[in-house]
């Protein structure tokens, strides 16, 4: 199983997955985390607070894309996160990618030691509410 964490740091969860630089990746067999590595963001959301620049304009209004992110995170199963808009969640699910929202913050490494051994109970929602 591979498991997806926003990072704007490169070591920490993201406060908000839509603002984060890159994901750590980590490789999980058996129960337990085997090798871990890091992947920019290849979407569109590598902006300050809610610059919507990169969205584009479609004839039916304001159509975020978010493939370059589900490509980015493609071969992942799980992206633990405690913030996300939800098309992004949306796209995630789409893509074959579970979104696991935590109420948790701090090293990366330790959230996803926790989660995959039942530690850290995921919470109910975790969607941001900037309407984007």
């Amino acid at each position: 199983m591979r498991i997806a964490v926003p990072t704007t740091d490169g070591f920490s969860l993201s406060a908000h997955f839509g603002q984060s630089t890159g994901f750590l990746i980590f490789e999980v067999q058996d129960g337990k985390v085997t090798s871990s590595s890091v992947r920019a963001n290849g979407g569109c959301h590598s902006h300050g607070a809610h610059d919507h620049s990169c969205h584009s304009q479609a004839s039916t209004g304001h159509d975020h894309q978010h493939s370059g992110i589900v490509s980015t995170l493609e071969g992942c199963d799980i992206v633990i996160c405690s913030g996300i808009g939800m098309r992004a969640a949306d796209a995630l699910a789409a893509g074959g990618i579970q979104p696991v929202f935590v109420r948790a913050s701090g090293a990366a490494s330790e959230i996803v030691e926790a989660y995959v051994s039942g530690k850290l109970t995921p919470a109910s929602t975790g969607g941001c509410q900037c309407n984007h």
